[in-house]
């Protein structure tokens, strides 16, 4: 079993939310996550946040919390949410997961996954974390 340092997990979260910062979005989208980060943007966009200049807050315990949280869009379509993307500000995918209501086991936690164009999309939870055994 490979296991990094607390110290490290947060090096490699900070690092990572550094690409999100100012600039950066995340997508909300229908259907599964494509197979990798790289792969092609899949399903219909739902909705989009633009990220502020410090989006995430340092990282503890190797997870950083989004700053601000909860936040909200408006629906350019509907749908059911299925996976989220977060993207650097030259919208190249950095963080993909699934998306679920409270309790739900998803990455991104919204108030609600059934969206209807218009609506108000509430984001709820959406910590980046690195899934290593730590010491």
């Amino acid at each position: 079993m490979i296991r990094i340092s607390v110290a490290a997990r947060n090096a490699g979260v900070d690092a990572i939310t550094a690409l999100l910062d100012g600039g950066g979005t995340l997508e909300i989208r229908t259907g599964s996550q494509p197979a990798t980060p790289a792969a092609a943007d899949s399903g219909t966009l739902l909705a989009e946040i633009e990220l502020e200049s410090t989006a995430y807050g340092p990282a503890a315990s190797g997870e950083a919390q989004l700053a601000g949280a909860p936040l909200s869009a408006d629906a350019v379509a509907g749908g059911t949410a299925g996976h989220f993307r977060l993207k650097d500000a030259q919208g190249n995918p950095v963080v993909d997961g699934s998306v679920s209501e409270s309790g739900g086991g998803g990455d991104l936690i919204l108030d609600n996954t059934d969206i209807n164009e218009g609506q108000k999309v509430n984001i709820t939870e959406m910590p980046v974390s690195l899934p290593m055994s730590a010491e």
